[in-house]
């Protein structure tokens, strides 16, 4: 139980902020479960219309540092590579 007027306004804060934090988290996990879904059901086609939005809610939980810069750009990379078409040896 916050004691001082300072520290109950800095709890308010991070109440708030906690909520919007998970808001995008939640956002990316559910795009990449979804991406994930099409993948395991051979539905390259609709995957591939789908990474931009993966692409777009990474890079805004990037900017608002909800998730580090190199993860990601770790799970881009990792999408954009299970979208493309491999190659047959």
């Amino acid at each position: 139980m916050p004691i001082t007027k300072s520290a109950t306004k800095a709890q308010r804060q991070s109440i708030k902020r906690k909520a919007r934090n998970l808001k995008r988290k939640n956002a990316v996990k559910d795009i990449q479960k979804k991406f994930q879904r099409l993948l395991t059901t051979q539905k390259l086609e609709e995957a591939k219309a789908m990474l931009p939005q993966l692409t777009k809610a990474i890079d805004k939980a990037v900017k608002a540092k909800v998730l580090k810069k190199n993860t990601g750009a770790r799970k881009k990379s990792r999408a954009s590579r299970l979208a493309s078409p491999r190659p047959s040896l």
